[in-house]
């Protein structure tokens, strides 16, 4: 992160005039507000040292982090996750960049850890114009790799929190290739917010060599320690797929996408934007086949609701406005984008 010039007192005094002289009608102007204070309460609180510089130093990463990533938010982008350790003639080292090449082609960017195996791999197969690099400092091992190393998409954060906000934020997807700790710290809490619901829903792919069982046994585990003993639900095993090929790999995210665009929750209702308007009898199928899931209601198909406003790039897409039941909510997001993206592509003529 660059290091920015010291604001001096004068400069300082006529930023806060201009803040505080917008008006209320404007929503950034509101969080800007209150953001402000939450500053000037500190001096209140009287925080330890160690605990200011820890804030200073995650909220200018921030700052400098939605930046960098602001001007590509229009396209998709895949976080790729893997050991750092892997030796460039390693076969994951081979198929890492060939994934990551297939994904740059069909217009995807990627995001890595900027460090080496596995992430090098994957920003030389995208390319340095199709890569970011969100590196860590650590006192061993995490130097940015040369794929990404001096452009302007690399980031280097201080702490790991701030660091995988940004792999979920900035991400539609995430592949996650055989690692250590840290790679399964990554899995796990891409996993964690996805079942939480703490993220929009997106694919994970476990990728590994043809006949490999890195993943294969962990899914074991999965099953045996974590499915056997109720401390996950069944449902939860359709958040990952095991591949073991770049293409595959590639066409599950694709397929993620093929009808179903994004979705957000609007005051108790889940809003999932299309690709494309479904035809009539489209949602009349998708109404029976969640009536049980959609007690209170039924799916329809709409235009943008008005606090989508704040969304202008998408607000021509069209809509299914789905009844939320929060007892059922984490089966029917899920399912409910996979029985999107399985209905064939006609025109609204065809019914």
């Amino acid at each position: 992160m660059p290091k920015q010039p010291p604001i001096s007192e004068e400069q300082l005094r006529q930023q806060f005039e201009q803040l505080l002289a917008l008006p209320d009608s404007d929503p950034q102007a509101v969080l800007l507000k209150d953001l402000l204070g939450s500053v000037l309460r500190l001096k209140v609180n009287r925080l330890d040292m160690l605990d200011l510089k820890i804030l200073n130093r995650s909220l200018k990463e921030m700052r400098y982090a939605f930046r960098v990533f602001q001007p590509y938010r229009a396209r998709r982008k895949v976080s790729i996750f893997g050991s750092a350790r892997m030796s460039g003639d390693h076969p994951l080292y081979a198929l890492a960049r060939s994934f990551a090449r297939l994904l740059s082609e069909r217009g995807f960017m990627v995001i890595t850890g900027a460090g080496d195996g596995i992430m090098r791999a994957a920003n030389e197969g995208a390319g340095r114009d199709n890569s970011f690099g969100v590196n860590i400092l650590l006192p061993f091992e995490q130097g940015a790799n040369p794929a990404i190393i001096d452009d302007p998409k690399l980031i280097t954060f201080k702490y790991f929190f701030s660091r995988k906000l940004f792999f979920v934020r900035e991400s539609h997807a995430s592949a996650i290739f055989p690692g250590g700790y840290g790679t399964h710290d990554e899995a796990f809490e891409v996993l964690t917010l996805l079942q939480t619901r703490k993220n929009n829903p997106h694919p994970v792919v476990l990728i590994d060599v043809p006949g490999g069982t890195y993943w294969r046994k962990w899914e074991d585990f999965v099953r045996e320690n974590m499915l056997s003993n109720k401390l996950i639900s069944p449902e939860d095993l359709n958040l990952f797929r095991i591949v073991d090929s770049a293409e595959e790999a590639v066409a599950e995210i694709e397929r993620f996408y093929r009808t179903y665009h994004s979705s957000r929750f609007v005051k108790g209702l889940l809003v999932v934007r299309l690709q494309r308007r479904l035809t009539p009898g489209q949602v009349d199928a998708l109404n029976q086949q969640f009536a049980h899931l959609c007690p209170d209601g039924k799916i329809e198909q709409r235009d943008a609701l008005p606090q989508e406003s704040d969304e202008p790039e998408l607000l021509a897409l069209p809509r299914l406005v789905v009844p939320y039941n929060r007892r059922s909510g984490g089966i029917l997001h899920h399912q409910l984008i996979a029985a999107i993206n399985d209905l064939p592509d006609h025109s609204p003529a065809e019914g």
